[in-house]
């Protein structure tokens, strides 16, 4: 219950303070190449239940059809305007939308496709008992990930046997110890990462 509020008052507030810059974000996506703001995607939240994930669009129409994982910062599909939203990780702003309305969480496992929630195993869907949020242990410990991948001369297969597991694991560890004090710790931390990123 307090973490639920806590969700609700921090998505409320942020989406009211930052409605200006995030108009302009929408208006600069919108006007800079075809295919709108916004991009929605299936990915599977607590209890295993499907929801629509929202982000600022940062590719061309069509790019998730040449596969859902993006590899390197320099991924052709990715628009001028894309480059610098997923840089500053300020295309996952529309996600407090998804932690107002019940979706997800601030802090949590980062929800994924179904298509990788299917390779699961039964420990490792332990991580569908919590809502699934915007940041967590996870997402600091891989947030250059698509730079990882480019690396790789297999990166799905980087993804499924290393990168993913590896996630999980972090996440399961958040779901036994989760807190409000932990919760905050993650979010400074994160906030860490991603101001020193745009330096």
């Amino acid at each position: 219950m307090l973490k639920r509020a806590f969700d609700i008052l921090f998505s409320l507030l942020f989406l009211l303070v930052l409605l200006p810059l995030l108009l302009v974000f929408a208006l600069a996506v919108a006007f800079t190449s075809p295919g709108g703001a916004f991009f929605s995607q299936e990915r599977v939240g607590k209890g295993a239940r499907v929801f629509r994930l929202l982000k600022f669009r940062t590719m061309r129409p069509g790019s998730e059809a040449q596969g859902q994982l993006t590899i390197g910062g320099r991924d052709p599909r990715i628009t001028a305007v894309g480059y610098f939203l997923r840089k500053t990780k300020l295309d996952e702003l529309p996600q407090l939308w998804n932690v107002l309305v019940g979706d997800m969480s601030v802090v949590g496992p980062r929800p994924e496709v179904p298509k990788y929630v299917a390779l699961y195993s039964a420990e490792q869907r332990h991580v569908l008992s919590v809502r699934p949020g915007i940041t967590g242990m996870a997402s600091i410990n891989y947030i250059d990930e698509n730079e990882m991948l480019a690396r790789s001369g297999e990166p799905e297969m980087t993804y499924i046997r290393e990168v993913m597991p590896a996630k999980l694991a972090l996440d399961l560890k958040y779901v036994q110890e989760q807190d409000l004090l932990l919760d905050l710790r993650i979010i400074l931390a994160t906030a860490g990462k991603v101001f020193g990123g745009w330096k």
